[in-house]
Formats: structure tokens, sequence, C-alpha cells
């Protein structure tokens, strides 16, 4: 017999009066074992009420310290995206100077009749930061995985800062966001641009490998394989011509 079925008959035996002093002597100890074993359930309902409080606030400042850590990883990454627009700038404008330098010197012309100097209206340094920043941030969206966005972003940099050494790099970039999408045929387009605009740099012979790719998927290989033979043939010590020579193989 169960207590509460204990306690019912003791308590039915009291009313008819047939109750011995044995019965009230268990019917005592029953309900002073009812009483504890309900302050025992008191005790562990209230001990587990203030460990879901705890866990409710260290849930809440995990959320926070998570929101945090995000907020603080997407700032590291446009500063990382600025420290690389910098650095490939400055990539850029050391082979557009070395390229000069290996051209034949032209004869120099004859000095131009002197022209009232226009005050710019914004400094030229400021105008190649503001140039790179944005450079930076269409490169920091296009790592996101935002890829329609940072062809926009890329485009509005180049319409701005058409002669600017990030230029051809940019166009790359436009190059890369539509392979990724699968989209090899305007891939393939948009890597040529990179070709017409800086015919001898280091994105070209990415941009040239890159075609060679883009056909490989389209299951074009004689393309493919005409194409990385030709970045062996123009730029034979460049990093792109090591991949090349490995996909030939």
């Amino acid at each position: 017999m169960t207590r509460p079925l204990a306690l019912a008959a003791a308590l039915a035996l009291l009313a008819t009066g047939c109750a011995t002093r044995a019965s009230y002597h268990r019917l005592g100890a029953e309900l002073a074992t009812a009483r504890t074993e309900l302050t025992d359930l008191r005790q562990a309902q209230e001990a587990t009420a203030r460990d879901l409080a705890r866990a409710m606030a260290e849930s809440r400042a995990l959320e926070a310290r998570t929101a945090e850590v995000s907020a603080a990883l997407r700032a590291g990454a446009v500063e990382v995206a600025s420290l690389r627009a910098r650095v490939e700038a400055a990539e850029a404008a050391a082979q557009e100077a070395k390229a000069k330098a290996a051209a034949p010197l032209a004869p120099a012309p004859a000095a131009p009749a002197p022209t009232p100097v226009e005050r710019p209206r914004e400094a030229p340094a400021a105008r190649a930061e503001n140039a790179e920043a944005a450079y930076g941030a269409a490169l920091a969206t296009y790592r996101k995985g935002e890829h329609g966005q940072a062809v926009l972003d890329f485009l509005d940099f180049m319409g701005k800062h058409p002669r600017h050494p990030l230029v051809a790099n940019a166009q790359y970039w436009i190059g890369e966001a539509y392979y990724v999408q699968r989209d090899y045929r305007q891939a393939v387009a948009e890597f040529q641009k990179v070709l017409a605009v800086a015919p001898r740099s280091a994105k070209a012979a990415d941009a040239l490998l890159k075609i060679g790719l883009a056909y490989r998927n389209l299951r074009d290989e004689p393309v493919a394989r005409q194409t990385w033979q030709r970045v062996v043939r123009e730029f034979p010590k460049s990093e792109a011509a090591t991949k090349a020579r490995a996909f030939l193989k």
C-alpha cells in the first residue's frame, strides 16, 4: 500500500472511531514523513529555479559576448581589406614604374606654354586614400560572399578612379565574382578586360590562368591549354605560370 493510501486509510479509521493506539502512532509517523518529503520537494524546486535563473543570465551574457566578437571580426575584416588594398596599390604602382623604366625613352617634347595653375579641390594623397578605402570596402564585400554587390562596388570604384593602379585588380575581382557563381562565359569576358586594362601586369597573368580554368569548366580543353601555354610563354616567372605548368601536366 502506498503512503497516500495508508494515510487515507488511517484517516478513515479515525473518522469511524475504530483506530487503535498503534494506528495513531503510525498516522503520526506517516504525517511527519510526508511533511519532510514536502519540505525536500520545495527546497529542490527552489534550487532548480535558482539554477535556471543563473543559466539564463549566463546565456544572455554569452549572447552579448558573441555579438561583441562578431562586431570585432567584421571590423577586422574591413581593416585587413583596406591594408590589402594599400599593398596591392603599392605593388601595382611599382610594376607600372618598372614597365615605364624598361620602355625606350622618347624624345623630350617641346616645353608647353605656361598655363594658369588651378588649385586642386582635393589633395592627391587624400584622393588616393579615398580610392584605396573604396577598393578595400569592395574587396571586403566580395570576401563576405556578397558577389553581386561587390561587382557594383568595384564598378563604382573604377568609374570614380579610372586611372588608379588598382583598376586592373578591381576588374580581376569582377571576373572572380562571376567565376565563383559559375557564370564561366561572363567570367571569361571580365577577365579579358584585365588584359585590355593592364596587359603586362601580374593580374593579367592571373586573369589568363582563370580564363583557362573557365574554359576547362566549359569543357573546352584545347582552348584552356592554349591559354595556359600563353601564361607560361608571356609570364614565365610568375606564380600563375607555375600553376599553368601544373595544369598542363
